[in-house]
Parts: structure tokens; sequence; C-alpha cells
């Protein structure tokens, strides 16, 4: 079992800069790779950033957040970050933490383990 717990989230003004962090606990020995997510009110739950957790490491980012979110990690904390710059109103979600032990998805249901999510409100 992987433990998640993220934090950092809140409200922001449209432009400004916010930074989550999430860290995990239990078994971290056996992740493959660590997920953002979002979903919005009424809406799914959708794919913002990845990264791996092995010693190559690989990021990667849904087209919308390309170019303003950034997405980190620091093995030796067993913390993943999420940069988040330049943000919009429509960026306004519960974000959530995910981690797997086999493969870096861009779907949800690719996902085992799973934080409890914070709220990032962007106000125009």
């Amino acid at each position: 079992q992987v433990q998640l717990v993220e934090s950092g989230g809140g409200l922001v003004q449209a432009g400004g800069s916010l930074g989550l962090s999430c860290v995990a606990s239990g078994r971290t020995f056996s992740m493959y790779a660590m997920g953002w997510f979002r979903q919005a009110p009424g809406k799914v739950r959708d794919f913002v950033a990845a990264i791996t957790w092995g010693n190559d490491i690989a990021a990667y980012y849904a087209d919308s957040v390309k170019g303003r979110f950034t997405v980190s990690r620091d093995k030796a904390k067993n913390t993943v970050y999420l940069q988040m710059n330049s943000l919009r109103p429509e960026d306004t979600a519960v974000y959530y933490c995910a981690a797997d032990p086999t493969v870096l998805g861009r779907t949800a249901n690719a996902y085992d383990y799973w934080g409890q999510g914070t709220q990032v409100t962007v106000s125009s």
C-alpha cells in the first residue's frame, strides 16, 4: 500500500502562481510513476501531469498546462511537486496526487493509489 497526502492548495488571482506538494508513505519503493489529476464540479477527473520515479526521469503534461505547469520530484523526501504558473480560472479544481507501481498512465483508472485532494481556486 502507498499513502499520499496533498498540500498547497488555495485561492489565487488569475496570472498568479501556486505550488502543490504530495508526500508519499508506505511501500514507496514499489512506485513506478506519480501523477497529478484535477476534477472540477460536474466534470470527470482529468490528467494534468506525471513523472517517473526511477533513476531515469521522464515527465508528461496535458496540452492544457504545457508551458505553465512543472512537475518535479524529490525521492529523498518521497515527494512530488506541481508548480503552477500563469493560472487561469479554468484551472480551478480539486487537484489529486496519484501513484502506480507498473505504468505511467494518462487516465485516472491507470492509477492504484490516490490522495484526498487539495482545492485550487483561481479568481478573475
